[in-house]
C-alpha cells in the first residue's frame, strides 16, 4: 500500500512555465496519471502553447477564480467549482484573461504521456 499527504504549497514550482505549476504526481512518484496544481495570475496561461494530445485525457478543476479555455469550437469560461474536460485530439489553450483574477486550477491527465502537439487555430485539422 502507498499513501501520500502532500503540502502543495511546499512543492517547488516547475521552472520555465508561464504560470506556477506544482506537481503532485512528481512529488509522489506516480506512474499512471499526471496531477498538477497551477496558480495562474491575470494574463498568464497554463500550457506552453495551444495544443492537443494523442492519448491523454485532461480534467481542469477550478478551485479559485475563473479559467478561460480557448477551443476551435469557441471559448469557455470555467468558474470556481466547475471542471473542464478535454478528450484526446481536442485542441485547447487555458489561460486567465488580463482583466481576470488570480486563479487556482487542479489538473489531472491520464495517461501521463508527453504526447502534446502544437495546434494552429488557423489550420483545418489538428
Amino acid at each position: 500500500m502507498g499513501y501520500h499527504h502532500v503540502d502543495v504549497s511546499a512543492l517547488e514550482p516547475a521552472p520555465d512555465r508561464p504560470s506556477t505549476k506544482r506537481s503532485v504526481s512528481d512529488a509522489c512518484g506516480l506512474d499512471h496519471l499526471a496531477a498538477h496544481v497551477y496558480e495562474v495570475a491575470p494574463g498568464e496561461e497554463i500550457p506552453l502553447a495551444y495544443h492537443y494530445h494523442d492519448e491523454q485525457e485532461e480534467v481542469f478543476y477550478v478551485t479559485e477564480g475563473e479559467l478561460r479555455v480557448e477551443t476551435p469550437e469557441g471559448d469557455y469560461l470555467v468558474p470556481a467549482g466547475d471542471a473542464f474536460v478535454c478528450e484526446p485530439e481536442s485542441p485547447q489553450f487555458a489561460a486567465v484573461p488580463e482583466d481576470g483574477e488570480a486563479t487556482t486550477v487542479f489538473v489531472v491527465g491520464a495517461p501521463p504521456v508527453d504526447d502534446a502537439h502544437p495546434y494552429d487555430p488557423d489550420a483545418d485539422e489538428p
